[in-house]
């Protein structure tokens, strides 16, 4: 009989190692100031977020605008609460 922790441990509730860079991709509408409201939200949960790395597609109709962010993820409750900001913003339509 061991006293070890097993690698099934049920308080294994994220496959993410912390931190670590993690990628969003943002959708909304292609409009002026989307980029920006999208960097500013970044900037607040991950202070040194580095707008260089942002990474834009349009859609095939030109439309939409696909933003992909890097952010330096350091816990849950950051990534939780930061889907759900960008989420509830007026400009964007779907984060992944």
């Amino acid at each position: 009989m061991t006293n070890s922790r097993t690698e099934n441990s049920p308080r294994q509730d994220s496959l993410i190692e912390y931190p670590s860079q993690f990628p969003i991709k943002v959708m909304g509408l292609k409009v002026e100031g989307l980029v920006d409201a999208i960097t500013h939200i970044a900037h607040q949960f991950d202070p040194v977020f580095d707008a260089t790395t942002i990474e834009l597609r349009e859609s095939k109709g030109g439309k939409y605008l696909g933003v992909t962010i890097t952010i330096t993820a350091t816990s849950r409750e950051q990534l939780d609460e930061l889907y759900r900001t960008l989420s509830t913003h007026p400009m964007v339509k779907v984060v992944l």
